[in-house]
């Protein structure tokens, strides 16, 4: 019996959650759900998305499946997201990108996982608005310092990366590699251009890979990188990237394989981890039954995986992989046309997930 917190979400959420939930059911594993309500609507009751007893029942449970979350506009939460990582310390967002046949993609044969750091760079939230007096401060610290000159209506955004945050998620993808059975990682940067910031990613990358000489490591610049993913993605396998560019790749790397609907995601630390689609809350298909679960289906096997399921999880990932290729039992993004009215519901997908569960 494993013990899980889960976390509708919002939006779509509910609905996606619910479906993963039966087809994890299905497969025969015990689950022990520790439910708790985060987002938009707790907001209005509790005075914030995301109550300090979510963050405990996940530090007690040490996993959790969770739905999208919608940050609430104009309430000074960045985002319910970050302040999850940051509060659990996740700092490995793992997302797999992977060919399933019958997909709508004009490529096949993918099979890349992008690992990006999660606490750092420039999503570390550490911005000054334009016109305030930190901002001016550090205006004039840097012209006294350095001779250039910002602009005074400038924004200012700060871009830390560290020795130990790098050593981290680098060694963390060679671990995951191996553990795997992957061949390459492949470390992602700008260091061309940024020698203090992204250089130092790649200086520490280079010596944490000597660690692993049973896998290759090599590493792009990044703009290059997006390039390559495009004409040949079939040379890469594990990529290592900083916050901000595993962002923008992991993205990349969905449209590679059909989209959104089909990205699954971890975010996982070396206490915790959470596992939810890579897709937001979709607030305007909320209750309509229409929005694609497989993301977090397959984030559910991911989950499955995590807690030493495997069997459970090959089945599971093996009647996603069959519905999909049959195209009956698909939601309406996977249909030759998104106005097809064969198009399954939400709820539909689960119930053909479950159905070839049992073949």
């Amino acid at each position: 019996m494993h013990r899980v917190t889960l976390i509708p979400g919002d939006g779509v959420g509910p609905e996606v959650t619910e479906a993963t939930r039966r087809v994890l059911e299905a497969t025969g594993v015990l689950f022990d759900w520790d439910v708790q309500d985060a987002g938009e609507e707790v907001y209005q009751r509790e005075g914030t998305p995301l109550p300090e007893r979510v963050i405990e029942s996940i530090r007690r449970n040490r996993v959790a499946l969770k739905g999208p979350i919608t940050t609430p506009v104009g309430t000074g939460f960045r985002s319910v997201n970050v302040l999850l990582r940051q509060s659990l310390d996740l700092y490995a967002c793992v997302r797999p990108c992977k060919s399933y046949p019958g997909a709508k993609t004009r490529y096949e044969g993918i099979d890349i996982v992008i690992i990006r750091e999660n606490t750092e760079d420039l999503y570390a939230g550490i911005e000054f608005e334009k016109g305030s007096e930190v901002a001016r401060s550090l205006i004039e610290f840097i012209h006294s310092r350095t001779g250039r000159q910002i602009r005074h209506d400038s924004g200012i955004s700060i871009k830390p990366i560290s020795v130990y945050g790098t050593e981290r998620i680098v060694r963390f993808a060679f671990e995951y590699a191996r553990r795997n059975g992957r061949r390459k990682v492949t470390a992602v940067h700008k260091a061309n251009i940024m020698k203090y910031s992204d250089g130092l990613f790649l200086e520490v990358a280079r010596g944490v890979a000597g660690d692993y000489p049973d896998i290759e490591f090599e590493d792009r610049i990044v703009d290059n990188m997006c390039m390559q993913l495009v004409q040949k993605p079939e040379l890469y396998d594990v990529l290592v990237l900083p916050n901000l560019y595993g962002d923008i790749i992991s993205d990349l790397a969905a449209g590679l394989i059909g989209g959104l609907g089909i990205a699954p995601g971890a975010n996982i630390g070396d206490d915790y981890a959470v596992f939810e689609a890579t897709h937001g809350s979709a607030p305007k298909y909320k209750g309509l039954n229409k929005v694609n679960p497989m993301a977090m289906m397959l984030s559910g096997v991911m989950m499955l995986r995590h807690l030493g399921e495997e069997e459970a999880a090959d089945r599971l990932e093996a009647s996603i992989a069959s519905v999909i290729k049959e195209g009956r039992s698909v939601t309406y993004d996977m249909k030759p046309s998104p106005d097809d009215p064969t198009a399954a519901t939400t709820s539909g997908v689960a119930d053909a997930v479950i159905a070839n569960l049992g073949l």
